[in-house]
Protein backbone atom coordinates (compact mmCIF):
# COMPACT_ATOMS: atom_id res chain seq x y z
CA UNK A 1 0.00 0.00 0.00
CA UNK A 2 1.32 3.30 -0.76
CA UNK A 3 2.29 5.84 2.14
CA UNK A 4 1.50 8.66 0.17
CA UNK A 5 -2.00 8.37 0.04
CA UNK A 6 -3.87 10.88 2.57
CA UNK A 7 -6.70 9.65 4.73
CA UNK A 8 -9.20 11.76 6.68
CA UNK A 9 -11.74 10.82 9.37
CA UNK A 10 -15.55 10.41 8.22
CA UNK A 11 -17.03 9.03 11.69
CA UNK A 12 -15.52 6.89 14.47
CA UNK A 13 -14.24 3.82 12.89
CA UNK A 14 -14.02 5.43 9.71
CA UNK A 15 -11.19 6.83 7.65
CA UNK A 16 -11.33 7.19 3.73
CA UNK A 17 -8.73 7.87 0.99
CA UNK A 18 -8.99 11.50 0.63
CA UNK A 19 -9.27 10.87 -3.56
CA UNK A 20 -12.30 8.27 -3.58
CA UNK A 21 -13.06 6.28 -6.40
CA UNK A 22 -16.50 6.89 -7.75
CA UNK A 23 -17.85 3.97 -9.67
CA UNK A 24 -20.97 6.34 -10.97
CA UNK A 25 -19.45 5.48 -14.90
CA UNK A 26 -20.31 1.82 -14.45
CA UNK A 27 -23.84 2.94 -15.55
CA UNK A 28 -22.70 5.08 -18.40
CA UNK A 29 -20.54 2.02 -19.90
CA UNK A 30 -23.56 -0.37 -19.54
CA UNK A 31 -25.74 2.26 -21.53
CA UNK A 32 -27.54 0.69 -24.19
CA UNK A 33 -28.67 -2.58 -21.97
CA UNK A 34 -25.06 -4.54 -21.89
CA UNK A 35 -23.68 -5.64 -18.55
CA UNK A 36 -20.06 -5.48 -17.54
CA UNK A 37 -18.40 -8.79 -16.88
CA UNK A 38 -18.40 -8.80 -12.97
CA UNK A 39 -15.77 -10.49 -12.29
CA UNK A 40 -13.54 -8.53 -14.91
CA UNK A 41 -14.26 -5.08 -13.44
CA UNK A 42 -13.66 -6.66 -9.81
CA UNK A 43 -10.12 -7.49 -10.92
CA UNK A 44 -9.86 -3.78 -12.19
CA UNK A 45 -10.16 -2.74 -8.57
CA UNK A 46 -7.44 -4.09 -6.89
CA UNK A 47 -5.05 -1.86 -9.01
CA UNK A 48 -6.52 0.61 -6.70
CA UNK A 49 -6.17 -0.95 -3.48
CA UNK A 50 -2.63 -1.80 -4.57
CA UNK A 51 -2.07 2.03 -4.67
CA UNK A 52 -3.39 2.85 -1.21
CA UNK A 53 -6.84 3.95 -2.83
CA UNK A 54 -9.20 2.26 -0.87
CA UNK A 55 -12.44 3.76 -0.95
CA UNK A 56 -15.04 3.46 -3.65
CA UNK A 57 -18.09 5.09 -4.01
CA UNK A 58 -21.42 4.15 -5.91
CA UNK A 59 -25.58 4.05 -5.46
CA UNK A 60 -28.38 2.06 -5.68
CA UNK A 61 -28.72 2.93 -9.77
CA UNK A 62 -24.94 3.21 -10.85
CA UNK A 63 -26.04 -0.11 -13.17
CA UNK A 64 -24.12 -2.87 -11.73
CA UNK A 65 -21.68 -0.94 -9.47
CA UNK A 66 -22.69 -2.26 -5.97
CA UNK A 67 -22.81 -6.00 -7.24
CA UNK A 68 -19.01 -5.41 -8.65
CA UNK A 69 -18.29 -3.85 -5.37
CA UNK A 70 -19.23 -7.26 -3.70
CA UNK A 71 -17.70 -9.44 -6.21
CA UNK A 72 -14.51 -8.08 -5.47
CA UNK A 73 -15.46 -8.21 -1.46
CA UNK A 74 -16.29 -11.83 -1.62
CA UNK A 75 -14.23 -13.29 -4.51
CA UNK A 76 -11.13 -11.79 -4.94
CA UNK A 77 -9.99 -11.27 -1.12
CA UNK A 78 -11.16 -7.64 -0.95
CA UNK A 79 -13.03 -7.75 2.49
CA UNK A 80 -11.85 -5.80 4.99
CA UNK A 81 -9.61 -4.17 2.66
CA UNK A 82 -11.66 -1.43 1.62
CA UNK A 83 -14.59 1.07 2.17
CA UNK A 84 -17.37 1.37 0.60
CA UNK A 85 -19.85 3.98 0.49
CA UNK A 86 -23.24 3.55 -0.93
CA UNK A 87 -26.30 5.53 -1.88
CA UNK A 88 -29.72 5.20 -1.95
CA UNK A 89 -32.12 7.32 -4.03
CA UNK A 90 -35.83 6.11 -3.58
CA UNK A 91 -38.64 7.44 -6.01
CA UNK A 92 -40.38 10.69 -5.00
CA UNK A 93 -43.34 10.01 -2.56
CA UNK A 94 -43.91 8.25 0.31
CA UNK A 95 -41.49 6.00 2.26
CA UNK A 96 -42.24 3.38 5.01
CA UNK A 97 -39.83 1.54 7.71
CA UNK A 98 -39.87 -1.41 5.73
CA UNK A 99 -39.04 0.59 2.79
CA UNK A 100 -35.92 1.52 4.65
CA UNK A 101 -34.96 -2.06 5.69
CA UNK A 102 -35.53 -3.29 2.19
CA UNK A 103 -32.95 -0.58 0.81
CA UNK A 104 -30.17 -1.13 3.25
CA UNK A 105 -30.63 -5.26 2.67
CA UNK A 106 -30.54 -4.45 -1.02
CA UNK A 107 -27.40 -2.72 -0.40
CA UNK A 108 -26.01 -5.23 1.72
CA UNK A 109 -26.84 -8.35 -0.41
CA UNK A 110 -25.51 -6.39 -3.53
CA UNK A 111 -22.29 -5.73 -1.65
CA UNK A 112 -22.00 -8.89 -0.05
CA UNK A 113 -21.11 -7.63 3.69
CA UNK A 114 -22.55 -6.95 7.12
CA UNK A 115 -22.85 -3.63 7.12
CA UNK A 116 -22.50 -0.64 5.13
CA UNK A 117 -20.14 1.77 5.99
CA UNK A 118 -21.87 4.72 4.80
CA UNK A 119 -24.92 4.96 3.51
CA UNK A 120 -26.05 8.52 2.06
CA UNK A 121 -29.42 9.27 1.22
CA UNK A 122 -31.18 11.30 -1.83
CA UNK A 123 -34.21 13.16 -1.84
CA UNK A 124 -35.65 14.39 -4.90
CA UNK A 125 -38.36 17.02 -2.89
CA UNK A 126 -38.02 18.45 0.90
CA UNK A 127 -41.93 19.49 -0.33
CA UNK A 128 -43.03 15.61 0.55
CA UNK A 129 -41.83 15.08 4.34
CA UNK A 130 -40.84 10.96 3.65
CA UNK A 131 -37.02 12.70 3.49
CA UNK A 132 -37.26 12.87 7.04
CA UNK A 133 -38.82 9.96 7.69
CA UNK A 134 -36.03 8.22 6.06
CA UNK A 135 -33.25 9.27 6.99
CA UNK A 136 -34.54 8.57 10.79
CA UNK A 137 -35.06 5.26 9.95
CA UNK A 138 -32.21 4.81 8.64
CA UNK A 139 -30.94 6.11 11.71
CA UNK A 140 -32.18 3.41 13.76
CA UNK A 141 -29.89 1.27 11.26
CA UNK A 142 -26.72 3.20 12.21
CA UNK A 143 -28.01 2.04 15.72
CA UNK A 144 -28.39 -1.35 15.08
CA UNK A 145 -24.73 -1.36 13.62
CA UNK A 146 -26.74 -2.24 10.17
CA UNK A 147 -25.11 0.88 8.62
CA UNK A 148 -21.45 2.13 9.83
CA UNK A 149 -22.29 6.12 9.10
CA UNK A 150 -24.80 8.26 7.97
CA UNK A 151 -24.50 10.38 5.11
CA UNK A 152 -26.49 13.07 2.63
CA UNK A 153 -25.94 13.48 -0.79
CA UNK A 154 -26.93 16.76 -2.80
CA UNK A 155 -28.57 18.54 0.11
CA UNK A 156 -28.90 22.21 0.64
CA UNK A 157 -27.52 24.31 3.68
CA UNK A 158 -31.66 24.72 4.84
CA UNK A 159 -31.88 21.05 4.63
CA UNK A 160 -28.99 20.39 5.89
CA UNK A 161 -29.86 22.07 8.85
CA UNK A 162 -33.24 20.78 9.55
CA UNK A 163 -31.81 17.75 9.79
CA UNK A 164 -28.73 18.09 12.19
CA UNK A 165 -31.47 20.22 14.10
CA UNK A 166 -33.98 17.91 14.33
CA UNK A 167 -30.89 15.02 16.22
CA UNK A 168 -30.40 13.25 12.77
CA UNK A 169 -26.36 12.33 13.08
CA UNK A 170 -25.26 13.38 9.01
CA UNK A 171 -21.26 13.02 8.86
CA UNK A 172 -21.10 13.98 5.20
CA UNK A 173 -23.00 15.74 2.58
CA UNK A 174 -21.88 14.66 -0.99
CA UNK A 175 -22.28 17.59 -3.53
CA UNK A 176 -21.42 18.89 -6.73
CA UNK A 177 -17.94 21.22 -6.08
CA UNK A 178 -15.91 22.51 -8.43
CA UNK A 179 -14.16 25.40 -9.95
CA UNK A 180 -16.83 26.01 -12.89
CA UNK A 181 -19.68 24.79 -9.45
CA UNK A 182 -18.60 26.66 -6.29
CA UNK A 183 -22.18 26.74 -4.64
CA UNK A 184 -20.56 24.44 -2.29
CA UNK A 185 -18.09 27.10 -0.62
CA UNK A 186 -21.07 29.57 0.47
CA UNK A 187 -23.79 28.68 3.37
CA UNK A 188 -23.06 24.87 2.83
CA UNK A 189 -19.37 24.93 4.20
CA UNK A 190 -19.84 27.45 7.00
CA UNK A 191 -23.29 25.25 8.40
CA UNK A 192 -20.78 21.90 7.38
CA UNK A 193 -17.40 23.56 9.45
CA UNK A 194 -20.27 24.72 12.45
CA UNK A 195 -21.58 21.04 12.87
CA UNK A 196 -18.35 19.32 11.55
CA UNK A 197 -19.76 17.24 8.94
CA UNK A 198 -17.55 16.80 6.02
CA UNK A 199 -18.36 17.80 2.33
CA UNK A 200 -17.08 15.19 -0.34
CA UNK A 201 -17.18 16.60 -3.57
CA UNK A 202 -18.01 14.98 -6.86
CA UNK A 203 -17.56 16.39 -10.78
CA UNK A 204 -14.06 18.03 -9.30
CA UNK A 205 -13.32 17.37 -13.46
CA UNK A 206 -16.23 18.70 -14.66
CA UNK A 207 -16.26 15.35 -16.49
CA UNK A 208 -13.23 15.82 -17.94
CA UNK A 209 -13.80 18.66 -19.14
CA UNK A 210 -11.13 20.40 -16.81
CA UNK A 211 -8.27 18.87 -18.67
CA UNK A 212 -5.28 19.68 -21.25
CA UNK A 213 -7.48 17.48 -24.07
CA UNK A 214 -10.25 20.68 -23.74
CA UNK A 215 -8.01 23.23 -24.10
CA UNK A 216 -8.39 25.46 -27.44
CA UNK A 217 -11.22 22.85 -28.51
CA UNK A 218 -14.21 24.05 -30.24
CA UNK A 219 -17.58 23.92 -27.93
CA UNK A 220 -18.76 20.43 -28.28
CA UNK A 221 -22.28 21.27 -27.62
CA UNK A 222 -24.77 18.63 -26.35
CA UNK A 223 -23.32 16.29 -29.04
CA UNK A 224 -24.47 12.22 -28.84
CA UNK A 225 -20.87 11.29 -28.88
CA UNK A 226 -20.56 12.87 -25.28
CA UNK A 227 -20.42 10.27 -21.93
CA UNK A 228 -23.47 10.78 -19.60
CA UNK A 229 -21.13 12.86 -17.05
CA UNK A 230 -20.03 15.20 -20.37
CA UNK A 231 -23.40 16.14 -21.54
CA UNK A 232 -24.37 16.61 -17.69
CA UNK A 233 -21.56 18.79 -17.11
CA UNK A 234 -21.49 21.25 -20.17
CA UNK A 235 -24.79 22.20 -19.07
CA UNK A 236 -22.90 23.52 -16.16
CA UNK A 237 -20.22 25.21 -18.33
CA UNK A 238 -23.24 27.03 -19.87
CA UNK A 239 -24.63 28.42 -16.42
CA UNK A 240 -21.26 29.51 -16.01
CA UNK A 241 -20.71 31.82 -18.14
CA UNK A 242 -20.44 29.43 -21.35
CA UNK A 243 -17.65 28.09 -23.28
CA UNK A 244 -15.53 31.13 -23.99
CA UNK A 245 -15.91 31.84 -20.14
CA UNK A 246 -14.66 28.14 -19.49
CA UNK A 247 -11.78 28.28 -22.26
CA UNK A 248 -10.45 31.29 -20.11
CA UNK A 249 -10.27 29.57 -17.33
CA UNK A 250 -8.93 26.37 -19.03
CA UNK A 251 -5.78 28.91 -19.84
CA UNK A 252 -5.06 29.96 -16.88
CA UNK A 253 -5.44 27.04 -15.09
CA UNK A 254 -2.73 25.52 -17.98
CA UNK A 255 -0.15 28.55 -17.26
CA UNK A 256 -0.48 27.89 -13.48
CA UNK A 257 -0.16 23.98 -14.12
CA UNK A 258 3.24 24.29 -16.33
CA UNK A 259 4.60 26.61 -13.58
CA UNK A 260 4.28 24.32 -10.92
CA UNK A 261 4.60 20.88 -12.92
CA UNK A 262 1.14 19.39 -12.88
CA UNK A 263 -1.77 18.63 -14.91
CA UNK A 264 -4.88 20.91 -15.09
CA UNK A 265 -7.21 18.09 -13.66
CA UNK A 266 -5.01 17.66 -10.94
CA UNK A 267 -4.88 21.23 -9.84
CA UNK A 268 -8.74 21.52 -10.59
CA UNK A 269 -8.94 18.60 -8.14
CA UNK A 270 -6.41 19.65 -5.34
CA UNK A 271 -7.88 23.43 -5.14
CA UNK A 272 -11.27 22.10 -3.80
CA UNK A 273 -9.37 19.49 -1.98
CA UNK A 274 -8.09 22.36 0.09
CA UNK A 275 -11.23 23.93 0.41
CA UNK A 276 -13.13 24.70 3.86
CA UNK A 277 -14.95 21.50 4.88
CA UNK A 278 -13.41 19.39 2.21
CA UNK A 279 -12.93 16.28 3.27
CA UNK A 280 -12.41 14.24 0.19
CA UNK A 281 -13.06 14.87 -3.58
CA UNK A 282 -14.09 12.03 -5.94
CA UNK A 283 -12.86 11.10 -8.79
CA UNK A 284 -14.76 8.34 -11.34
CA UNK A 285 -13.04 5.65 -12.77
CA UNK A 286 -14.48 3.23 -15.85
CA UNK A 287 -13.10 0.10 -14.61
CA UNK A 288 -11.23 -2.27 -17.00
CA UNK A 289 -10.93 1.00 -19.92
CA UNK A 290 -8.93 3.90 -18.56
CA UNK A 291 -7.34 4.38 -15.22
CA UNK A 292 -5.95 7.47 -13.46
CA UNK A 293 -3.85 6.00 -10.14
CA UNK A 294 -0.58 7.29 -11.24
CA UNK A 295 -1.98 10.95 -11.79
CA UNK A 296 -4.39 10.39 -8.64
CA UNK A 297 -1.23 9.67 -6.60
CA UNK A 298 0.42 12.94 -7.78
CA UNK A 299 -2.67 14.57 -6.91
CA UNK A 300 -2.33 13.66 -3.38
CA UNK A 301 1.30 14.73 -3.33
CA UNK A 302 0.65 18.12 -5.27
CA UNK A 303 0.88 21.56 -2.95
CA UNK A 304 -0.50 24.94 -4.40
CA UNK A 305 1.30 27.76 -3.30
CA UNK A 306 -0.44 31.54 -2.53
CA UNK A 307 0.20 32.78 -5.97
CA UNK A 308 -1.54 29.50 -8.00
CA UNK A 309 -4.29 30.28 -5.45
CA UNK A 310 -4.42 33.35 -6.34
CA UNK A 311 -4.42 33.24 -9.86
CA UNK A 312 -7.18 30.86 -10.18
CA UNK A 313 -9.56 32.03 -7.55
CA UNK A 314 -9.00 35.20 -9.74
CA UNK A 315 -10.10 33.14 -12.88
CA UNK A 316 -13.26 32.02 -10.89
CA UNK A 317 -14.52 35.25 -10.27
CA UNK A 318 -15.05 36.19 -13.74
CA UNK A 319 -17.40 32.92 -14.14
CA UNK A 320 -20.97 33.42 -13.42
CA UNK A 321 -22.65 31.56 -10.53
CA UNK A 322 -24.29 28.38 -10.86
CA UNK A 323 -27.41 29.32 -9.70
CA UNK A 324 -29.40 28.32 -6.27
CA UNK A 325 -27.64 25.89 -3.59
CA UNK A 326 -26.23 22.61 -3.55
CA UNK A 327 -28.69 19.73 -4.81
CA UNK A 328 -31.12 22.41 -6.92
CA UNK A 329 -29.59 21.07 -10.61
CA UNK A 330 -32.24 17.77 -9.31
CA UNK A 331 -35.02 19.93 -8.04
CA UNK A 332 -35.42 22.94 -9.68
CA UNK A 333 -34.57 24.58 -13.46
CA UNK A 334 -32.37 24.58 -14.81
CA UNK A 335 -32.06 20.89 -14.54
CA UNK A 336 -28.43 20.62 -15.12
CA UNK A 337 -28.38 16.50 -15.31
CA UNK A 338 -27.41 14.61 -18.92
CA UNK A 339 -31.21 15.12 -20.04
CA UNK A 340 -31.53 18.68 -18.66
CA UNK A 341 -34.81 17.32 -17.15
CA UNK A 342 -35.71 14.82 -14.89
CA UNK A 343 -36.62 12.31 -17.26
CA UNK A 344 -34.28 9.55 -17.12
CA UNK A 345 -34.33 9.73 -13.27
CA UNK A 346 -38.17 9.47 -12.13
CA UNK A 347 -41.67 9.49 -13.75
CA UNK A 348 -42.96 11.75 -11.61
CA UNK A 349 -44.09 13.32 -8.56
CA UNK A 350 -47.20 12.25 -6.79
CA UNK A 351 -49.16 15.24 -4.70
CA UNK A 352 -47.39 15.48 -1.02
CA UNK A 353 -51.13 15.79 0.75
CA UNK A 354 -54.27 14.51 -0.75
CA UNK A 355 -56.52 16.83 -2.17
CA UNK A 356 -60.44 17.02 -1.18
CA UNK A 357 -63.31 18.67 -2.74
CA UNK A 358 -66.06 20.78 -1.11
CA UNK A 359 -68.73 22.82 -1.71
CA UNK A 360 -68.52 25.84 -3.67
CA UNK A 361 -66.09 25.10 -5.64
CA UNK A 362 -63.66 24.86 -3.20
CA UNK A 363 -60.61 22.17 -2.89
CA UNK A 364 -58.24 21.73 -0.07
CA UNK A 365 -55.56 20.12 1.77
CA UNK A 366 -55.12 18.48 5.34
CA UNK A 367 -51.47 17.86 6.16
CA UNK A 368 -52.27 15.59 8.97
CA UNK A 369 -51.26 17.28 11.76
CA UNK A 370 -53.51 16.87 15.19
CA UNK A 371 -54.07 20.46 15.47
CA UNK A 372 -56.14 20.52 11.91
CA UNK A 373 -58.71 17.78 13.32
CA UNK A 374 -58.68 20.00 16.59
CA UNK A 375 -59.09 22.76 15.47
CA UNK A 376 -61.14 22.37 12.37
CA UNK A 377 -59.22 24.16 9.64
CA UNK A 378 -57.73 23.09 6.42
CA UNK A 379 -53.74 23.18 5.69
CA UNK A 380 -54.86 25.04 2.78
CA UNK A 381 -57.61 26.26 0.47
CA UNK A 382 -57.99 26.93 -2.73
CA UNK A 383 -60.89 28.66 -4.80
CA UNK A 384 -60.49 29.78 -8.20
CA UNK A 385 -56.59 30.77 -8.73
CA UNK A 386 -56.42 31.58 -5.36
CA UNK A 387 -54.98 29.65 -2.40
CA UNK A 388 -54.65 30.54 1.27
CA UNK A 389 -52.38 28.19 3.73
CA UNK A 390 -53.01 28.04 7.41
CA UNK A 391 -50.24 29.28 9.90
CA UNK A 392 -48.15 26.53 9.87
CA UNK A 393 -45.31 25.75 12.27
CA UNK A 394 -42.64 22.69 12.18
CA UNK A 395 -45.41 20.04 13.33
CA UNK A 396 -44.76 16.23 11.76
CA UNK A 397 -47.44 13.76 12.47
CA UNK A 398 -47.09 14.23 16.84
CA UNK A 399 -43.35 15.49 17.05
CA UNK A 400 -41.78 18.83 16.39
CA UNK A 401 -38.97 19.12 13.67
CA UNK A 402 -36.23 21.50 14.01
CA UNK A 403 -35.22 21.34 17.67
CA UNK A 404 -34.62 24.63 19.15
CA UNK A 405 -32.99 25.93 16.06
CA UNK A 406 -35.51 28.72 14.72
CA UNK A 407 -34.37 28.73 11.31
CA UNK A 408 -34.56 25.15 10.75
CA UNK A 409 -38.30 25.14 12.38
CA UNK A 410 -38.98 27.82 9.41
CA UNK A 411 -37.56 25.79 6.38
CA UNK A 412 -39.67 23.03 7.98
CA UNK A 413 -42.75 24.90 7.96
CA UNK A 414 -41.98 26.66 4.31
CA UNK A 415 -41.58 22.71 3.04
CA UNK A 416 -45.45 21.99 4.43
CA UNK A 417 -46.52 25.19 2.58
CA UNK A 418 -44.71 24.45 -0.67
CA UNK A 419 -46.27 21.24 0.09
CA UNK A 420 -50.22 22.43 0.52
CA UNK A 421 -49.47 24.50 -2.56
CA UNK A 422 -48.08 21.64 -5.13
CA UNK A 423 -51.01 19.33 -3.79
CA UNK A 424 -53.47 21.98 -5.41
CA UNK A 425 -51.82 22.90 -8.47
CA UNK A 426 -49.23 25.75 -7.49
CA UNK A 427 -45.81 26.16 -6.51
CA UNK A 428 -43.92 28.12 -3.79
CA UNK A 429 -43.22 30.87 -6.96
CA UNK A 430 -46.84 31.56 -6.86
CA UNK A 431 -46.70 33.09 -3.28
CA UNK A 432 -47.65 36.51 -3.26
CA UNK A 433 -47.99 37.24 0.83
CA UNK A 434 -46.03 35.59 3.73
CA UNK A 435 -46.96 36.55 7.56
CA UNK A 436 -44.34 35.27 10.15
CA UNK A 437 -44.66 34.82 14.38
CA UNK A 438 -41.35 34.17 16.10
CA UNK A 439 -42.29 33.67 19.46
CA UNK A 440 -38.61 35.02 20.29
CA UNK A 441 -37.48 38.44 19.20
CA UNK A 442 -34.41 37.54 19.47
CA UNK A 443 -34.99 35.23 16.54
CA UNK A 444 -36.35 37.32 14.28
CA UNK A 445 -32.61 37.85 12.02
CA UNK A 446 -32.31 34.59 11.61
CA UNK A 447 -35.94 33.90 10.75
CA UNK A 448 -35.69 36.85 8.31
CA UNK A 449 -32.34 35.61 7.05
CA UNK A 450 -34.08 32.26 6.22
CA UNK A 451 -37.10 33.77 4.91
CA UNK A 452 -34.40 35.22 2.34
CA UNK A 453 -33.10 32.10 1.56
CA UNK A 454 -36.70 30.72 0.67
CA UNK A 455 -38.39 33.81 -0.92
CA UNK A 456 -35.62 35.82 -2.01
CA UNK A 457 -36.07 34.97 -5.89
CA UNK A 458 -40.10 35.16 -5.10
CA UNK A 459 -40.23 38.51 -2.75
CA UNK A 460 -43.73 38.32 -1.95
CA UNK A 461 -45.30 40.90 0.62
CA UNK A 462 -44.12 39.88 3.38
CA UNK A 463 -44.77 40.83 7.55
CA UNK A 464 -42.66 39.77 10.26
CA UNK A 465 -43.93 40.54 14.23
CA UNK A 466 -43.50 38.56 17.54
CA UNK A 467 -46.39 36.59 18.66
CA UNK A 468 -47.03 34.22 21.43
CA UNK A 469 -47.59 31.09 19.84
CA UNK A 470 -49.34 27.83 20.85
CA UNK A 471 -47.00 25.64 22.39
CA UNK A 472 -43.22 26.39 24.06
CA UNK A 473 -41.72 23.83 21.57
CA UNK A 474 -43.04 26.63 19.00
CA UNK A 475 -40.43 29.07 17.56
CA UNK A 476 -42.18 30.29 14.35
CA UNK A 477 -45.22 30.15 12.84
CA UNK A 478 -45.58 30.61 9.15
CA UNK A 479 -48.63 31.49 6.79
CA UNK A 480 -49.03 32.34 2.93
CA UNK A 481 -51.16 33.72 0.34
CA UNK A 482 -50.84 32.37 -3.45
CA UNK A 483 -52.19 33.38 -6.91
CA UNK A 484 -51.54 30.57 -9.10
CA UNK A 485 -50.41 31.74 -12.33
CA UNK A 486 -50.19 28.68 -14.07
CA UNK A 487 -54.54 28.23 -13.30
Amino acid sequence: MSGRVERTRLAAGLEVSRVITGLWQVADMERGGKGLDLAVAARAMQKYVDAGLTTFDMADHYGSAEDIAGVYVDELGGRGRVELQTKWVPEPGPITREDVRAAVSRALRRLRVERVDLMQFHTWSYSHPAWLDALSWLQELVEEGVIGALGVTNFDAAHLRVALASGIRVVSNQVSYSLVDQRAAGALAGLCAEHEVKILAYGTLAGGFLSERWLGRPDPHLADELTWSQLKYRRFIEEAGGWDAFQALLRTLAAVAARTGTTIANLASRYILDSPGVAAVIIGARLGESEHIASTLELLELRLDAESRAEIAAALGKLTRIPGDTGDEYRRPPYLTASGDLSHHVAGFPAPYAVREAAGGRRRVLSGTPWEALGGYARAVRVGDRVWVSGTTATHGDRVIGGTDAAAQFHFAVDKLAGALESLGGRLEDVVRTRVFVADLADWEAVARAHGVRFGEIMPANTLVRAELVGSEYLVEVEAEAVLTGA
